[in-house]
């Protein structure tokens, strides 16, 4: 077995007396879609924001391609290789794409004032290798579809080295053929490497590009399993029911390393 870009061991999460995060373990590997599914209020959420670095967790053991790690802040994530896509992408809708992907991290010449030609050529470099029919780099992203949208904010993560994606539905306000377009995104960043973790409601979307899914019910573990190797309704099951089916790995007790 490889090491695995991220083993999240036994994390706990508490909010006075919510416990929104129970002794939850998981794992992603490299070039693996893994979906973390349940119902608002399950934990996903509060989950993902301690591996992005914006909670401390109150328990567990986090490590990053085998080493443990302690992160204070999103920004000692990033230097780990994590990145996160918000759901609402939290791009700035006056600026063209170059602008995004280098907003707060601007490249700059050797007097110290902005790289802009740089930056644009960099920006429609990465553009294309994710989206090759992205061309409008100089638009103001207001002007853009949400795929495109999307590609950008991906484009951000991926410039600066990102290993481990967090996505929060990727999916969510599209049409059809624009989420067919970011799930081919998804799968070009799979064979590329990148581990991604999805947080989606969109049973669909799980199936199509997911491997694994990791499902959640009032900050317990319900189980994992292989997206081949159940049913619709048997993660449907695990979700409102919080039964496992038999071909899900069984619920890890707090603490215990994931199987």
């Amino acid at each position: 077995m490889t090491t695995p870009l991220v083993e999240m061991i036994g994390m706990h999460k508490h909010f006075g007396a919510l416990r929104a995060v129970d002794g939850v373990s998981c794992e992603l590997h490299a070039g693996e879609v893994v979906g973390l599914l349940g119902h608002n209020g399950a934990g996903k959420t509060s989950l993902i924001k301690i591996l992005a670095g914006v909670y401390a967790p109150d328990g567990g053991t986090i490590k990053v391609r085998g080493q443990t790690v302690a992160f204070r802040s999103p920004r000692d994530a990033q230097r780990a290789g994590i990145e996160t896509i918000h759901q609402h992408l939290a791009l700035a809708d006056n600026i063209d794409a170059a602008g995004n992907l280098f907003l707060g991290r601007e490249l700059r010449t050797g007097w110290g004032t902005l790289d802009s030609h740089r930056m644009a050529h960099e920006a429609g470099q990465i553009m294309r290798r994710i989206n090759p029919g992205f061309t409008q780099t100089h638009l103001p992203v207001r002007a853009l579809s949400g795929g495109q949208r999307q590609t950008v904010a991906i484009a951000r993560a991926l410039y600066f080295n990102a290993k481990i994606l967090i996505m929060d539905e990727p999916t969510a306000a599209l049409g059809p053929g624009e989420t067919q377009m970011v799930k081919q995104i998804i799968r070009g960043l799979k064979q590329e490497g990148i581990g991604i973790f999805i947080i989606s409601h969109e049973m669909r979307d799980v199936f199509d590009v997911c491997d694994r899914i990791v499902v959640l019910k009032t900050g317990k573990l319900v189980g994992t399993a292989k997206v081949s190797e159940v049913t619709e309704d048997e993660v449907l099951g695990m979700i409102i029911l919080g039964k496992s089916p038999a071909s899900a790995a069984p619920r890890e007790e707090p603490g215990a390393p994931p199987a």
